[in-house]
């Protein structure tokens, strides 16, 4: 039975296609009811995260565990749901409190019939000023919505006639309406050397509603997570490469588009001294922390760029996403789903 909703269309059609959704696909982990520590470097995050917090795993056994994105759903024990992509494995997974994790969507970012290299599923998801699921699609690669149909429309897969690279991670503007991505070449299966590659270089881009794409820096060798500040007068943006593992911070300018960009915090030597992960998916707080994964797990920083601690899970760490109450973060890191409490909300929450 379908419960009954006043959710809109878009999120409404969300919770019928999730119904549907096959059975588990990962194991909900008794074995590992939590991992890693806090690497506490400053008192000051004792403020954000408490002094018991703990990293819970939820659920095991993925590929590689991506773009979570958290759907409110009214009527919820829980308040909602997480979706989040096992690229490799080309589809979304959705997870539940008290049901766990089951596919949700397959294919969800190739749906061509040959072999497409690695990782040829969706990466970053978000959800659209009208409550409809955006998807980073590698092996397609586009900017997708679903509609409240079930079906998917493209929102933007070229660039001056030429294909997108692989579209990674994407926020909103601060009118809801513009989409702000990133494209490196993680999706295509030789990468930067696959000769289906058309663009010569990794482009950071903004989508209009009516379809116009403008290029905002390519000057990133490799442009990964991206996230607003609260005031959307600064844009983050993560860099995943192993010689410049840093995270750039941009001054917005009125019409949207960026200024000079500057280095806001460069994680290239904890890379070199082997913690696993690069600088990846990343998300700010209502008081404009950042917390964003790279080498070692989730970095969090104050909105002046001072690393307070990290949420160490020893494994390469993906992305995060608000949940719940808003107070809630939720973790990809490699094969895991996992979570952890905050004492600060995400922006917008």
């Amino acid at each position: 039975m379908i419960r009954k909703s006043n959710l809109s269309p878009f999120r409404a059609a969300l919770t019928v296609l999730a119904t549907a959704a096959s059975a588990a696909v990962a194991q909900d982990s008794t074995n590992f009811p939590v991992l890693g520590e806090i690497v506490r470097l400053d008192p000051a995050l004792d403020e954000l995260l408490a002094p018991d917090a703990r990293i819970e795993v939820l659920s095991s056994g993925f590929t590689w565990t991506e773009g979570p994105v958290w759907v409110k759903e009214e009527g919820h024990p829980h308040g909602g749901h997480l979706l989040f992509c096992d690229i490799p494995e080309n589809r979304v997974v959705r997870w539940d409190e008290g049901v766990g994790a089951r596919t949700w969507m397959q294919p969800s970012g190739y749906t061509g019939v040959a072999d497409y290299g690695a990782e040829p599923g969706s990466n970053g998801l978000l959800l659209d000023g009208k409550g409809r699921l955006v998807s980073c699609e590698h092996g397609d690669r586009r900017l997708s919505v679903l509609t409240a149909g079930g079906g998917k429309l493209t929102l933007v897969d070229h660039y001056q006639g030429k294909r997108l690279n692989s579209p990674n991670d994407a926020c909103l503007g601060p009118d809801g309406e513009m989409i702000y991505f990133t494209d490196p070449p993680y999706g295509l299966p030789k990468r930067w050397d696959d000769p289906m590659r058309e663009l010569d270089f990794c482009g950071v881009y903004r989508l209009s509603p009516d379809g116009g794409v403008t290029l905002l820096t390519d000057q990133m060798t490799r442009p990964n997570g991206i996230a607003f500040s609260p005031d959307f007068k600064t844009l983050y943006v993560a860099q995943s490469d192993p010689e410049a593992a840093v995270w750039m911070a941009y001054p917005v300018k009125d019409d949207g588009t960026l200024g000079e960009g500057s280095v806001f915090h460069d994680a290239t030597a904890a890379f070199k001294e082997g913690l696993p992960g690069l600088p990846d998916g990343l998300k700010v707080d209502a008081k404009g922390n950042l917390w964003a994964t790279g080498p070692g797990g989730v970095y969090v920083f104050t909105p002046e760029g001072k690393l307070l601690g990290r949420i160490s899970t020893g494994e390469r760490t993906s992305n995060v996403a608000w949940g719940g109450d808003g107070g809630t973060l939720y973790l990809t890191a490699d094969t895991y789903l996992c979570r952890i409490r905050t004492k600060v909300k995400g922006a917008g929450w």
